[in-house]
């Protein structure tokens, strides 16, 4: 078990040791050695949002949003272990050569928490998704696999971007998200909450934007009263990158450097990310702040190095380079992309039959696409596996496959001086030359991203709309055109407006973007040697004109609980080869046949136990994820949709049959009131009203 206060205790010892120009210079991101304490140089900054980014080759796994619509907590847990295991192999090689460079330090600036509360923000594929609960449960999930339980931790993980953020990513530096006391408690925060309190996150990373006025890098409310006085968050405080610049640049709350570095410093803002910590000294000279608020903010920084051993021998310093991509972790990265995959629409065409299909059109921009593989905030592979790739090497000697791009990306050709869709007469070929045709279209980094990190961007990385570029879309109605049987791969990390796709092709999967040897694990999906069981993590609305403007941070209109119209794929949806049903539900005394919703009372001081039989009736084994969801039918605070509160992922073989427990834990009877406070739903007496007003401690519960 890891020793806080006497990490804490080492650090102010050393702290005490050094000048007020050392203290200050190590409140950088690249915080200098001090040769004369034995101190090396240390750089914070490195990213691991799933795998090891940015420092040369590593296991590559799914896209996080992929990784959340595995529904599977312990599979995001493992892939916080091989992030810590790599990300140490590639510390103890660098470090035994004196390289204390960017991305490779034990600091792990992941992982991303926001709510994804709207499908045209670039970087939600960064995220876990909508839904507040889901959200916390994978986020815990990966700090706890990141940080290890041994007596340091592996690596320090990061809860970022605190709070209340998620675009748009063009105004971010001077944009001010206005949010109700309601949405904060009941959608912001809950995520970050439980990092603090359930994972013991080591960093919470404060956002671009102010909220409510403030900047949140230097946010009372957010960092005083809540993250360090309600949740009582033990950590260190870190600055987006340059975040801290825009409180006098762009946010226009104070006029020079140094006022800007006083109030992030004093406000509890201990690492900047950036330069404008170069001006504390001088903020320090003009009474801004005072050496105190700056050896506090050193010895927070400290603690942390301590924790990680970095001037200790530890359990990790044995973890050798054979570590990187090692069988285990490419393993972990296949079974990641096996259960992210989301079959979204299937007339009986899937999966594919190897003896039956001779000819196979593989088209689209992603077909052999490596940058839709891996998202943003990647690292390297040694080898890069397409949707393209995948076919081939799965079908060898038994069928032939064509291939045509098809169209670029986002431009209007693919060669410069070729014509308007210069590939759109061979995609149409390909296509009448085969049995089935495989159509991969969707985005990469360069269309969804962070601003400042994309090529060819919509809106510094957001997009205008939910459709896919006019190039594709075009592709898409030649190869749809052509009657022959087509399967839609869509890679995107957001939801898009897939209906014509919906209504014309033969089967749709949602892919995201699968890991750099993703497109094996897609090929084996394509032709049964797995079953897909993603589920989806956003929900897939018609279009963009339902949502309301993305500028406003109201949750009304939004993701899964608070949309009251139609939708094209809801929340948690995703199909299976097989035909998984849930047959009974057992809790508080009642059971539930079949689908049936009804209300039972049980003790909601204590999580709530749910038994759950499910049977696979199909002929195909597959994994599956049950869902449960809760209503507070007629509190006037409740989220007007029933809102997810237990999962659980199975896998099932075919005709068979399994028992699953799953808890639902008592803050899901809770509902947030329009102050802010959370308030529990209590049932006065039996009966069919659903949740009442009162003060019993026994609760009507919804199962729909």
């Amino acid at each position: 078990m890891r020793d806080r206060e006497k990490a804490r205790k080492r650090a102010q010892e050393l702290v005490s040791r050094m000048t007020l120009e050392e203290k200050a210079s190590q409140l950088k991101y690249d915080a200098p050695a001090i040769p004369r304490l034995g101190i090396p140089a240390y750089n914070w900054w490195n990213e691991g949002l799933h795998g090891v980014a940015r420092a040369g080759v590593a296991t590559s796994f799914p896209q996080a949003i992929g990784v959340a619509a595995a529904f599977d907590p312990e599979l995001t847990e493992e892939m916080g272990r091989v992030v810590a295991v790599e990300g140490r192999a590639k510390y103890n090689s660098s470090s035994a050569r004196d390289d204390r460079d960017i991305y490779k330090g034990l600091t792990f600036w992941s992982p991303n928490v926001n709510i994804f509360r709207d499908p045209r923000w670039g970087r939600g594929h960064e995220t876990y998704g909508e839904d507040p609960y889901l959200t916390g449960e994978l986020g815990k999930a990966y700090v706890k696999g990141l940080q290890g339980d041994g007596e340091y931790l592996t690596a320090a993980a990061c809860a970022k971007h605190f709070a209340v953020h998620s675009g748009p990513e063009a105004v971010r530096h001077e944009f001010d998200a206005r949010v109700s006391e309601k949405d904060l408690r009941e959608t912001y925060l809950p995520a970050f909450e439980k990092l603090v309190k359930e994972a013991e996150v080591e960093a919470v990373m404060g956002a671009y934007n102010r909220t409510n006025g403030e900047p949140c890098c230097a946010h009372k409310e957010l960092m005083e009263d809540i993250l360090r006085g309600e949740w009582d968050f033990q950590g260190h405080y870190v600055s987006d990158c340059w975040a801290i610049r825009d409180f006098h640049t762009k946010h226009m709350v104070t006029d020079t450097a140094e006022e800007s570095a006083a109030l992030a410093l004093k406000t509890g803002c201990d690492l900047n990310c950036g330069f404008t910590y170069l001006h504390l000294l001088k903020a320090c000279e003009e009474g801004l702040v005072t050496e105190e608020d700056i050896t506090k903010a050193a010895e927070r920084l400290f603690t942390t190095r301590f924790l990680l051993g970095l001037f200790d021998e530890t359990e990790y310093d044995g973890i050798g380079y054979d570590k990187l991509e090692c069988e285990e972790h490419l393993k972990a990265a296949d079974r990641a992309t096996a259960e992210s995959l989301v079959l979204l629409k299937n007339n009986g065409i899937l999966p594919l039959d190897p003896e039956k299909v001779k000819t196979i059109g593989v088209i689209g921009p992603n077909a052999n696409s490596r940058a839709a593989l891996v998202g943003n905030y990647h690292g390297t592979s040694s080898r890069y596996i397409t949707v393209l790739e995948g076919i081939q090497d799965l079908t060898a000697g038994k069928a032939r496959v064509y291939y045509s791009e098809g169209c670029h990306l986002f431009r209007d050709r693919v060669e410069g001086l070729g014509q308007r869709q210069d590939r759109i007469s061979e995609a149409v070929s390909v296509a009448l030359n085969s049995d089935v045709v495989i159509l991969c279209l969707g985005l990469d980094e360069t269309l969804e991203g962070e601003e400042g990190d994309t090529g060819n961007s919509y809106a510094s990385g957001d997009k205008g709309d939910l459709l896919l570029p006019e190039s594709q879309r075009e592709l898409a109605e030649a190869v749809l055109g052509t009657g022959k049987p087509v399967v839609v791969l869509n890679m995107t990390g957001s939801a898009m407006d897939l209906r014509y796709m919906e209504e014309k092709a033969d089967a749709v999967m949602q892919v995201w973007y699968p890991g750099a040897r993703g497109g094996r694990v897609v090929a084996q999906a394509l032709f049964g040697q797995l079953s897909p069981s993603g589920k989806l993590p956003v929900t897939f609305y018609n279009d963009s004109s339902e949502l309301p403007a993305f500028e406003d941070y109201s949750m009304k209109g939004r993701t899964y609980r608070y949309f009251t119209g139609q939708v094209l794929y809801p929340f948690g949806y995703g199909l299976t080869y097989g035909d998984v049903a849930v047959e009974r539900a057992d809790c508080g005394g009642r059971a539930f046949e079949g689908e049936a919703a009804g209300e039972v009372e049980a003790d909601v001081t204590k999580p709530v136990t749910v038994k759950v039989k499910a049977v696979n009736h199909g002929k195909t084994a597959t994994g599956e994820v049950i869902q449960i969801y809760l209503k507070a039918e007629d509190s006037p605070f409740a989220e007007p949709n029933a809102k997810l509160c237990a999962f659980a992922r199975i896998f099932l073989g075919a005709s068979e049959d399994t028992e699953a427990e799953l808890e639902i834990p008592p803050e899901a009877f809770t509902v947030v009131e329009n102050r802010g406070r959370k308030v529990l739903q209590c049932q006065c007496g039996p009966g069919p009203a659903g949740w009442k007003n009162g003060t019993a401690d026994r609760q009507a519960v919804h199962f729909l």
